[in-house]
């Protein structure tokens, strides 16, 4: 059965000692056991768990409320991590079999914030490879299912992590989102997914995919939950120079004002040829509700979101081919077997381990960065980014907040669009440009298909303006 505890009522549970925290983390480990299958695979959304260290913080948040100590903000609330982010005690494999065996000595810092809020890490989430997909079938461990029809993807990259909430086994995971990672898969599996403004979160202990585009973010069942887990992520970190001085702010307590007077800026860009009709539909029902609760609904232009996929396929590329040039059976992971000489090493051992989505990108950044091909693909590809980014600066000084579909689709058949890389690619449509732009954003549930498959609607807001976003998405939220 599906967990449907708000943060708040585990904690408040806890603290009336109407349940232990002890009792909470074996329910999900049981839910788990039964529907997820670490050998059974139904939805295969953990790859590994951390029962021992689970257990003992649940044991001390225990102590804590026998004793009527005060409890940390998140006290005995279940939390999956996605495994691209390290986490002490439990492996770190980005989905990839060049990781296998890997066993981090720390924590990343989002981690260590959430074990510090009191959160019963209850293990490590599947993925695609390295962050590298938008259906989770490109994880070396086997593809994840959607909870809400298991012959469906959940989206991508961070599959895992949208299912795990999705379908009970966690109130909260961590995610992260390069290009749509997060808020994708949560508009496929019917969930709330944060983006934050890049810089917000701190990325120290996140395995790099693409460095300038990479963020760590988290998935609820609600707004006010991905509020509340904002609020423990956020704030500067010295181990990560990229991170943010600026502090953060009282997400929950934002939730609170009213939406009437806020400017709402619909794309045209968004709402063009390739949208599936019910999707279109959910999300201009939403936008009614919206100027029902009096927002102002204007137009606005994005113009150079047609250039949106190509840019960021050439930017991420051409990161994730340098980022990746560490693994290469050295240091840890995966090596070769009687390799002949330390060249043959290297070759092999990334050809073993490293999976066919990963070497089309990684071949595709070294060319775009390549002598000849710099100035065409990789330089002219950060101007477009800029241009990109001015489109949103330009609309926020009209408005307030932008919202649109998520995805062009609802969650397709596993095995759909394996063999045609461009149509996966295109999937990203409605994300990248976000991505690209540096700005915050989150995908919540807007209604369903004919089929019972989830619609998600975005919402996107200027840099540092989580607030504002998140506002919008519970006032989206209530009208469901």
């Amino acid at each position: 059965m599906k967990q449907t505890l708000t943060i708040a009522d585990i904690r408040a549970a806890i603290e009336n000692r109407t349940a232990t925290a002890t009792s909470i983390a074996e329910e999900h480990y049981a839910r788990i056991a039964a529907e997820d299958g670490l050998s059974g695979k139904q939805i295969n959304s953990f790859l590994a768990l951390s029962r021992d260290r689970a257990l003992a913080k649940a044991a001390a948040i225990d102590d804590l409320a026998a004793l009527g100590d005060p409890l940390p903000l998140l006290a005995g609330v279940p939390v999956g991590i996605k495994d691209v982010l390290t986490m002490q005690g439990s492996p770190a494999t980005a989905g990839s079999k060049i990781l296998s065996g890997y066993m981090p000595p720390y924590d990343a810092t989002a981690v260590k914030k959430l074990d510090a809020a009191g959160a019963i890490l209850l293990g490590k989430l599947n993925c695609d490879e390295f962050a590298m997909g938008s259906s989770n079938e490109n994880s070396a461990y086997g593809p994840v299912r959607n909870p809400r029809a298991l012959d469906r993807v959940p989206g991508g990259s961070s599959g895992g992590s949208a299912a795990a909430v999705a379908a009970g086994f966690a109130t909260a995971t961590l995610g992260t989102d390069t290009g749509g990672s997060i808020r994708q898969p949560a508009a496929f599996c019917g969930v709330v997914g944060l983006l934050p403004t890049y810089g917000r979160v701190s990325r120290y202990g996140l395995i790099a995919f693409a460095s300038s585009l990479d963020r760590v973010g988290p998935f609820t069942n609600s707004v006010k939950d991905a509020a509340t887990v904002l609020g423990v992520l956020g704030g500067q970190d010295s181990l990560d120079a990229t991170s943010s001085d600026r502090p953060a702010d009282d997400y929950v307590t934002a939730l609170t004002k009213p939406v009437a007077g806020l400017k709402v800026g619909v794309p045209a860009e968004y709402f063009g040829e390739g949208l599936d009709p019910e999707i279109r539909a959910a999300v201009e029902k939403t936008i009614d509700q919206l100027k029902a609760a009096g927002c102002t609904i204007v137009p606005v232009h994005l113009p150079h979101t047609k250039y949106a996929v190509p840019t960021y396929y050439v930017i991420a590329t051409a990161e994730a081919s340098s980022n990746l040039s560490r693994f290469d059976g050295v240091r840890f992971g995966h090596r070769t077997e009687t390799p002949a000489n330390l060249s043959a090493m290297y070759k092999k051992t990334r050809d073993e381990a490293f999976g066919p989505e990963v070497k089309r990108r990684i071949l595709l950044g070294t060319y775009v960065l390549s002598a000849g091909y710099y100035d065409a693909y990789y330089k002219k590809a950060q101007q477009v980014r800029a241009l990109i980014t001015r489109d949103f600066l330009e609309a926020f000084m009209q408005v307030d907040v932008i919202v649109g579909p998520m995805t062009p689709t609802p969650a397709f058949k596993i095995g759909e669009k394996s063999d045609d890389p461009m149509a996966m690619y295109l999937a990203d449509i409605y994300s990248v440009a976000a991505s690209l732009a540096g700005i915050c954003g989150v995908s919540v549930p807007c209604g369903t298909t004919a089929e019972g498959l989830p619609i998600g609607v975005q919402i996107m807001g200027k840099h540092f303006d989580e607030s504002t976003v998140l506002r919008v998405g519970a006032a989206v939220e209530s009208a469901q």
